[in-house]
């Protein structure tokens, strides 16, 4: 499928979906937002795909947040539409059965924020800046930002942000928690694909069941959490690359995991 908005490719099991609205600093419009919901369509459907990176085109903005121009429009119902839209599409970045790296090589404010943080974790370039105006404007962030950044980085950290507005730099991002790794830019991406290509190498099954596991226990207690890792762990060890991975300790031998999610 041909996109305006995205870029597209993947690669060695790794598939690379690129903000490209340059022009606009890669805003999220009603547009970009169904392309991204076709491509991560494409993404769950493609058993050889193990790793999804997000980034933004151009050197100055992974995505500046939502187009102010198109929210400016809305109705209470529309703005409503618009904000539920934007969380499902986020969501499904979770609900993906492969991990998904952020790599932010600039603006990352309001939805770019909201985007990043519906990945598995976030890298950035030395020149990205991170925070959720919204309250400028008179509102609230509408993509999940609320409830994640609380949950990343404590909920005093995430109201300040949030109540100031306030933009952080990527070396206090990574300070508080929000970002894992700093790169200079011009190895922002290899640094990400050198880190895709290791979880590429994985088991397809034992990464959604970490995936998983990790993101449900964080939503119950303890004891329910580690019985959700109980039975993870049971389906990893019945699926074909468990079964390959012990043996191929046993056997002193590098494992081949070439288990499917269907298997």
């Amino acid at each position: 499928m041909a996109y305006e908005s995205i870029l597209f490719e993947e690669t060695d099991g790794i598939a690379t979906i690129t903000f490209n609205r340059p022009k606009a600093l890669n805003a999220l419009n009603q547009a970009l937002l169904g392309e991204l919901s076709d491509a991560l369509d494409v993404v769950a459907a493609n058993e050889t795909i193990r790793v999804l990176v997000l980034t933004g085109a151009g050197d100055k903005s992974f995505v500046a947040g939502a187009d102010i121009s198109e929210i400016a429009q809305c109705s209470p119902l529309q703005a409503k539409i618009f904000a539920k839209n934007g969380q499902d599409v986020i969501a499904r970045l979770q609900q993906l059965a492969i991990p998904v790296i952020a790599a932010v090589n600039g603006f990352a404010l309001g939805g770019g924020s909201e985007m990043a943080l519906g990945c598995d974790f976030i890298y950035a370039s030395e020149n990205a800046v991170f925070g959720l105006p919204e309250i400028n404007l008179g509102i609230i962030p509408g993509f999940g930002g609320t409830q994640r950044l609380p949950r990343l980085i404590g909920s005093n950290r995430a109201k300040e942000m949030i109540f100031t507005g306030k933009m952080i730099p990527a070396a206090e991002a990574e300070k508080i928690g929000m970002v894992n790794q700093v790169f200079p830019q011009d190895a922002l991406m290899e640094a990400t694909l050198k880190t895709a290509r290791a979880i590429a190498a994985k088991g397809k099954v034992s990464l959604r069941a970490a995936k998983q596991a990790v993101n449900n226990g964080l939503n119950v207690d303890l004891a329910t959490g580690c019985q959700i890792e109980v039975d993870a762990f049971a389906i990893c060890m019945a699926s074909e690359d468990g079964k390959e991975g012990t043996r191929a300790f046993i056997e002193k031998r590098k494992p081949q995991f070439n288990g499917s999610l269907k298997g």
